[in-house]
């Protein structure tokens, strides 16, 4: 079942760290202006950049470290997604965890950069109350004329809104994992989910390495 949903999920796993820095301050932005200047800028980067598009994986890892993952709150995304078992686990296996799920996502989203070329991202109308601080961020990117829908969830925090899970057609990224991980952990245990990342990650990186 993980091999299954994990190749079901991987657009969606995909999105939800493919979101660059803009040159504005990040607290400085509603969330909708940040999710539209993020989207629009990561098309540009891909389709101006011949390394990233290319999928390499090192290239990939250092865009996401230096102009992603500081808009994503990616520890509380991992302890979503681990759910009532991140309380049984150690501070090691918390740290590992988050780094095996963060190389699932860089060497997954390493394989989509190919099929960037002229999407477009509308944000739909924003109703949330000005004091709000959990808000969801509605889009559609425009794929050669189909309307994808894409969805953030977003929380406010004292170094300004971080992304917390996004919906693809539907699907939340952290439910879908929550399941996947907990049916692991009750099967093998914490160590056996962490495991598990490491052999698709494994994987994934012999995969890019054959290309």
């Amino acid at each position: 079942m993980l091999r299954r949903v994990f190749g079901g999920l991987m657009f969606a796993a995909l999105v939800a760290p493919a979101l660059p820095a803009v040159a504005q301050p990040a607290d400085a932005l509603t969330p909708p202006q940040l999710i539209e200047s993020m989207s629009n800028e990561i098309i540009h980067d891909v389709q101006s950049d011949p390394k990233l598009r290319s999928g390499d994986p090192k290239v990939v890892m250092q865009f996401v470290e230096q102009k992603i993952l500081p808009n994503v709150d990616f520890r509380k995304i991992t302890q979503s997604a681990v759910g009532r078992y991140w309380r049984q686990a150690t501070p090691q296996q918390r740290g590992e965890l988050e780094q095996q799920f963060k190389q699932l996502l860089v060497y997954t989203y390493a394989g989509a950069l190919r099929e960037v070329r002229d999407q477009k991202v509308k944000v739909l109308p924003y109703r949330e109350p000005a004091d709000a601080t959990d808000v969801t961020v509605r889009t559609r990117v425009l794929n050669n004329g189909e309307a994808v829908q894409l969805d953030y969830r977003m929380e406010k925090t004292a170094q300004g809104w971080k992304i917390t899970d996004v919906n693809v057609m539907g699907i939340w990224l952290v439910d879908n994992y929550r399941t996947v991980f907990a049916q692991e952990i009750g099967q093998k245990g914490i160590e056996g989910l962490i495991a598990t990342l490491q052999q698709k990650n494994q994987t994934l990186a012999q995969a890019r390495a054959a290309d």
